[in-house]
């Protein structure tokens, strides 16, 4: 499996990579990494996806912390230079996202254009 290691696409400040690391930690998450990826949808145009998976063909790795980040060769170029915090504020808590590449962002955060 050919994969391109890569310094940093995404960046995880350090609360997100202590929440990325305790769900890995998870059984059903087990030998996989985080993956984040770009599809079309959204009310701007295109929205960000967060999975665990697997490495595949063609993928950028970095590893951040322990913490390896993954990003498929289409997406690199909307993701390239995003911070990915994590808050586990009651209100408003979960991944945030700043992406220097979004032209526009939604109210939601989980879509934008680029």
């Amino acid at each position: 499996m050919e994969t391109v290691v890569e310094k940093t696409v995404i960046t995880l400040t350090p609360n997100a990579v202590d929440e990325v690391r305790s769900l890995l930690a998870l059984p059903e998450n087990a030998g996989k990494h985080m993956r984040y990826y770009v599809e079309q949808g959204g009310c701007s145009g295109m929205q960000y996806g967060m999975v665990f998976d697997e490495k595949r063909a063609g993928d950028l790795v970095s590893e951040q912390a322990g913490v390896n980040v993954l990003v498929d060769a289409i997406s690199v170029d909307f993701l390239r230079g995003m911070v990915v915090d994590f808050s586990d504020a009651l209100s408003g808590g979960g991944f945030k996202i700043s992406n220097p590449n979004a032209k526009q962002s939604c109210g939601c955060g989980k879509s934008f254009e680029a």
